[in-house]
Parts: structure tokens; C-alpha cells; sequence
């Protein structure tokens, strides 16, 4: 039986911002209280995100990662392909190219390999506000990290990456079903 850990509490914010970790209770097992951190910690970044897109640029964050898949590539995604990297339904990403195709802010062209199919690219209005947009994204995030400084940004990072690396497919599905669990 592996050991459990202790995990500090650290109260920073009050019973109102404690969100899903309000449900922690020192008998919980280390993997839940982790668990309900990780989703605590994501959720208030995401909100904070959220905010700020909407009242500083009028955008959805749904909005800025379909454009931010596009700006990663120049050339043009398919729309299966942007669904698969957004992790979002056929119909969602249909809705949202109708909807910036609109603004003028996303173009659909050709497939040059296979004629009969569509990619869509950002337009340059669409690249110039998305780079606007992502310049003021990045400003957020240094700033909600500051209070962390760079040695256990470093450290959480590696750390997450060596979880997500456990959690991949290819990895858990060598595991016992019982170390899965644990």
C-alpha cells in the first residue's frame, strides 16, 4: 500500500471562491483532494479567462481556442480535424465557422490535396484580431501566475506533464485495471 500524503490546506480564498474543492474532507483519499484541486485551480483560470474575453474583446473562449487552432495552422484545418483538436462536436464547430465566417474573420478554401473537401483559414482581419487578442491572453495568464514564482512553475509543469504522460491511453491501458483505480 503506498503511503498517503498529507496535503497542506492553504486558505487563500474564502468559502464563496472554494468551489468544487469545498467538497474535500481530510478522509478523502489523496487522489480525490487532487483531483478536485486540479479541476479548482483550472476552473477559476477559465473563468478569470472567460471574464476578461468577453468584457475586453466581446469574444467567447470558445471563440479564441477555434481561432487559436487556425493561427497554429496557416494552411488550413479541415472541419473534422478542428473538431478533433477543440475536442468539441461536428455541430459546435460548424456553428462557430458560420459565425466568424460571418465577421469576416474566417474563410473557407479548397483542400488543395483533395478538390472535393473545404478547409478553413483565418482571413487577415481574423489573424490580425486573433494576434491582438492572443498578445493580451498571454498578459493574463503571466499575470494570474505572478505570485508563482518561475522554480515551481517549472516544477508544477513537469509535474503535470509526467500525470498527463500516466493518464494517456497508450499508458493506462498497460496497467492492471486495480492500479488504474489507485
Amino acid at each position: 500500500m503506498v503511503p498517503r500524503k498529507r496535503f497542506a490546506h492553504v486558505h487563500v480564498v474564502d468559502e464563496e471562491q472554494l468551489g468544487q474543492e469545498a467538497r474535500v474532507q481530510s478522509s478523502d483519499h489523496s487522489a480525490v483532494r487532487l483531483w478536485l484541486r486540479l479541476l479548482s485551480c483550472s476552473t477559476q483560470i477559465e473563468q478569470e479567462i472567460r471574464a476578461r474575453l468577453r468584457e475586453r474583446f466581446g469574444i467567447t473562449l470558445p471563440r479564441f481556442d477555434y481561432l487559436a487552432q487556425l493561427e497554429r495552422h496557416p494552411q488550413g484545418l479541415r472541419l473534422n480535424a478542428l473538431s478533433r483538436n477543440l475536442m468539441v462536436t461536428g455541430g459546435n464547430v460548424t456553428l462557430l465557422t458560420e459565425q466568424l465566417v460571418g465577421d469576416g474573420w474566417v474563410e473557407r478554401i479548397t483542400d488543395p490535396s483533395d478538390r472535393r473537401s473545404t478547409l478553413v483559414s483565418l482571413t487577415p482581419q481574423g489573424r490580425t484580431q486573433f494576434l491582438r487578442m492572443a498578445a493580451e491572453h498571454e498578459e493574463w495568464l503571466v499575470e494570474l501566475f505572478a505570485g508563482f514564482d518561475g522554480a515551481h512553475c517549472d516544477m508544477l509543469y513537469e509535474q503535470l506533464g509526467r500525470l498527463r504522460a500516466h493518464l494517456s491511453p497508450r499508458a493506462t491501458s498497460t496497467l492492471p485495471r486495480k492500479e488504474r483505480a489507485s
